[in-house]
């Protein structure tokens, strides 16, 4: 999708305009994602369904300030309700491959039985009416011809709102040691938004120069997510628990897992010290 930014989005390309190339993007994305998750358990396709509603999401927010009313709030509305129908599948996917590792045999078993009642969740969604209805609403969107309007060049629109996410995520991110988890989120969100607003609107600036600054920020996310997984694990182990049979004693493994969750936190801070100072320093793409 980045090429095709790069390909279509110019400094003097009406906001309205390049919020409909996105979504257009957005929307092929996620239908050749969702019929993986329709056809095949490959973790891939949910993990990579909810990044294209992420986008949409994102990109939503995004233009809120130039394109807005009824019809866009009601399309960023069921993005946000479909991703959160596909979000149990995918958090189970990330703690049992990648928060946690080793994981005991009997625990993997329930998982697996917890994953597949996520799985038929999220398939429903992404094939009921509600999705057919969403899906028709993006094409028309995308496809509706602009609207002769006077609006602001996109370059312009664009230091205007990256001056002002920037500026959100250096507030948020003061005193980063004493951190909790609630602060930490709140930072990883304006971070996440900020992420999503260089890579849509550096397509508006000089060629190339907004990759080390979106670099910087995908390592400063995912510095964050990793502590945030351990945060979601909590409730995966939860759920393990309780969908575990009367005959599966599944309580001392849960504990070793818990053990594994909690560890690492002073490397893991360590990291996210060393992104946020890095992002810090990073070159603003879209200031001469």
């Amino acid at each position: 999708m980045a090429r095709s930014l790069e390909s279509r989005l110019r400094p003097d390309t009406a906001p309205e305009a390049a919020l409909r190339h996105i979504v257009a993007g957005c929307r092929a994305d996620l239908l050749k994602h969702r019929a993986v998750v329709l056809k095949s358990r490959r973790p891939e396709g949910i993990h990579q369904t909810r990044v294209a509603l992420r986008r949409l999401r994102a990109a939503f927010g995004l233009f809120r300030d130039a394109v807005d009313g009824p019809a866009v709030r009601a399309l960023a509305a069921e993005a946000k309700w479909l991703a959160g129908e596909c979000s149990a599948a995918r958090d189970l996917q990330v703690f049992l491959t990648e928060t946690v590792h080793d994981v005991p045999p009997l625990v993997r078993r329930v998982a697996n039985r917890v994953a597949e009642i996520h799985l038929r969740h999220a398939r429903a969604a992404l094939s009921g009416a509600r999705f057919a209805a969403f899906d028709r609403g993006l094409q028309a969107f995308a496809a509706r011809p602009p609207v002769a309007t006077a609006q602001s060049r996109l370059d312009a629109f664009g230091r205007a709102v990256l001056d002002a996410r920037h500026a959100k995520a250096l507030r948020r991110g003061r005193k980063l040691k004493k951190f909790d988890t609630a602060r930490l989120h709140r930072l990883r969100i304006a971070i996440k938004k900020l992420r999503y607003a260089a890579v849509y609107l550096g397509p508006a600036f000089a060629s190339g120069q907004a990759k080390p600054y979106i670099d910087a920020t995908v390592r400063l996310q995912g510095a964050l997510g990793a502590l945030n997984d351990r945060a979601v694990a909590a409730q995966t182990l939860a759920d393990i628990a309780t969908a575990a049979r009367p005959t599966e004693d599944v309580a001392r493994p849960l504990k070793v897992l818990a053990k594994q969750v909690a560890s690492g936190e002073k490397r893991r801070r360590r990291r996210l010290e060393r992104a946020w100072a890095a992002f810090r320093k990073a070159d603003r793409f879209w200031r001469p």
